[in-house]
């Protein structure tokens, strides 16, 4: 029985260090609305550069199934790592966040968050040089600012813990609530895509998009928040709930035009349900962790 385990337990952590690549690949394969995908690419960035920086970024993945390093350490390296390969800007940082716990806690929501809340103020600091390097979109708040070049040294003054800095941001940022809440919308994310892909004849493909706009029905999108507004957010989601109705009544094929009118209506707006696609990924990396296959 002991061996059983300890086998059970290194194939895990094998699968925790290949799935990665794999799920990112996948995901951002899969055309979804809003999103950069093999069929669509922004001025700036392109599906290439996250396919880039999806392979770069694999042995901090492994480093995370191993837990040789903390998870700050983990971030801050992958992030530049990712940055040496490609020029995109900002492809994975919410990715990131979110995958580089459920690694190293072999895709254990529950010790995932065990893992985050022991996280430390050196955690803290190398969260805001990753996000300086990542030059992520974040809303700009009066205390600890993420843009404050100073915010470092309060974190180190005040021993702020990187989880009570998601503990702050949780109220505007749905990729840090995952860490405080031990990642609702990823489990349920994980949940919808087992369901979608419990046929043997389901489309991967399909199983993801229909999983995207189920989450972005249910939760409003921080990043589109961020980036435009809280009406913008609620309105997209409103959208989606609408097409997630059509798919109920009319099936996912007879759906797809509607799809595709929302997904032209988002990239002609530049409306990017960013947060809702990182959710998708870490529902994904567990589908995947837990032996899907297609």
């Amino acid at each position: 029985m002991v061996l059983q385990s300890k086998q059970a337990l290194f194939l895990t952590r094998q699968r925790a260090r290949h799935n990665r690549p794999l799920t990112h690949r996948v995901h951002r394969t899969t055309p979804k609305p809003g999103n950069i995908d093999r069929e669509h690419n922004y001025p700036d960035t392109r599906y290439e550069h996250f396919l880039a920086s999806a392979i770069a970024t694999y042995p901090h993945f492994a480093e995370a199934a191993r837990k040789r390093k903390n998870l700050g350490n983990l971030l801050h390296d992958a992030v530049a790592e990712s940055n040496k390969w490609q020029h995109g800007g900002n492809t994975h940082f919410g990715a990131l966040i979110l995958l580089l716990p459920l690694a190293m806690a072999e895709g254990n929501t529950v010790k995932a968050h065990e893992i985050v809340k022991k996280t430390t103020t050196e955690d803290a600091i190398h969260f805001y040089q990753a996000f300086k390097e990542a030059d992520v979109n974040v809303p700009k708040v009066s205390k600890l600012s993420l843009h404050d070049q100073n915010a470092t040294i309060e974190i180190h003054r005040e021993k702020k813990t990187l989880y009570q800095l998601m503990q702050i941001a949780e109220t505007y940022d749905e990729i840090a609530r995952e860490w405080t809440h031990r990642f609702p919308l990823t489990r349920e994310a994980h949940k919808l895509l087992v369901n979608h892909t419990k046929n043997q004849n389901a489309d991967i493909n399909e199983a993801i998009v229909q999983t995207y706009l189920e989450i972005l029905k249910t939760e409003p999108d921080t990043f589109i928040q961020t980036k435009h507004n809280r009406k913008t957010a609620i309105q997209t989601s409103k959208q989606a709930a609408n097409i997630i109705n059509q798919i109920k009544k009319e099936g996912y094929a007879n759906t797809l035009p509607e799809i595709k009118k929302f997904d032209t209506h988002l990239l002609s707006e530049k409306i990017n349900p960013g947060s809702t696609a990182d959710i998708i990924i870490a529902g994904l990396f567990l589908l995947l962790l837990g032996g899907y296959r297609y």
